[in-house]
């Protein structure tokens, strides 16, 4: 009889978690047929137990790839009990899938990295593979293969690959002066829901009507796989980049890669609610918060306003901004004074020990 106390090594692990769980993605892999009989198949995943993945191409495609590492345990949210490893395993898939849908392609495969420590329950291991492949179910994208094996503490990387007909990739580079600067979706609520439970300070109606919907976006997030498709198929983006590290850091990303700038109109972005009504109760800036460093995973874009009408009916977005020839990146407030962007960009090299495990 298994009990959730039982400890197994790397080929048991393989043969008795990984292989049933993912053992069903080859059957129900669908072809990717993309114009002029493109055509993309997977021949081998987990279930082979091979070293790597084996994909048949067919046409003419573009190959994206993406690798992203997340903190494991050491999520401070983790850390404070508010996410698991099922959540630790779906926001792996998640954070990957989003730069595939950045560059406007169609996930065909993801490679996992589960290293666990020696104290990590198969009961525990089984919950980080169930929550990758819930994940990888939730966006059609299997996963094909990876690594497992020990570590001194739970490690999680992927890589996502995706693809796109021949001249549909869309990058950061290529916003133009005059082009809008869209947002598929108001952003800040995970920066809120970080904001809250550090400080410690209970509120009665941010606990009962906001909370849970914040944690969302950190125990299941969205990869925006659909718009980014939908961008790319259109054929008027000029430039696409998820907000992964804030959408202050988007949008700097966006003028530095196109050599341009950029002005945000303040009376054009959205404050959801649940972060007004955490600013208020710990006095910040609304507007710090849904341009600072919240992963929220939104798409943020450029195209030329007189094409905006194309992209109506195929996915909801909102416009923020404009590219301008001048090159700062500017909030335009309300009374037409310009001010450097509230918020706290991301940065991969913490400032201070504080912000480790953010």
């Amino acid at each position: 009889m298994r009990t959730d106390r039982e400890f197994s090594d790397e080929p048991t692990r393989l043969a008795n978690t990984v292989v049933p769980l993912f053992r069903a993605q080859n059957a129900a892999f669908e072809q990717v047929s993309q114009p002029g009989r493109n055509r993309v198949d997977l021949l081998a995943g987990v279930e082979a137990q091979d070293d790597c993945a084996v994909f048949r191409f067919r046409g003419d495609h573009e190959l994206v790839v993406g690798s992203d590492y997340v903190r494991g345990p050491k999520f401070r949210l983790y850390e404070m009990g508010h996410l698991d490893e099922y959540d630790l395993g779906y926001y792996l898939v998640a954070a990957n899938l989003s730069d595939i849908a950045a560059m406007g392609a169609r996930p065909i495969g993801l490679l996992s990295v589960v290293r666990y420590p020696p104290d990590m329950t198969d009961a525990v291991f089984r919950r980080v593979l169930e929550g990758i492949r819930d994940a990888c179910a939730a966006w059609e994208c299997p996963n094909v293969g990876g690594d497992i094996g020990g570590a001194e503490r739970l490690i999680l990387s992927a890589s996502a690959l995706g693809v796109c007909p021949a001249g549909g990739t869309l990058f950061r580079t290529g916003a133009k002066p005059g082009d809008a600067i869209c947002l598929t979706a108001a952003t800040g609520f995970a920066g809120a829901a970080m904001a809250y439970l550090r400080a410690a300070d209970p509120h009665p109606l941010i606990e009962e009507t906001h909370l849970e919907t914040m944690l969302a976006y950190w125990r299941r997030p969205v990869a925006r796989i659909e718009s980014g498709l939908a961008l790319s198929a259109s054929g008027v983006v000029t430039s696409c980049q998820d907000t992964s590290d804030g959408l202050k850091a988007a949008l700097a990303g966006l003028a530095q890669a196109g050599a341009v700038g950029v002005e945000v109109q303040e009376k054009a972005l959205q404050v959801p609610d649940a972060v007004s009504a955490v600013a208020a109760h710990l006095g910040l800036d609304p507007l710090s918060v849904v341009l600072g460093d919240s992963v929220d995973f939104e798409l943020l874009f450029t195209a030329p306003e007189d094409q905006l009408g194309l992209l109506a009916g195929r996915l909801d977005f909102h416009q923020v901004g404009v590219v301008t020839e001048r090159r700062d990146v500017v909030l335009v407030r309300e009374d037409g004074t310009r001010a450097e962007l509230p918020g706290k960009a991301w940065r991969h090299t913490p400032r201070d020990p504080a912000d480790v495990g953010a």
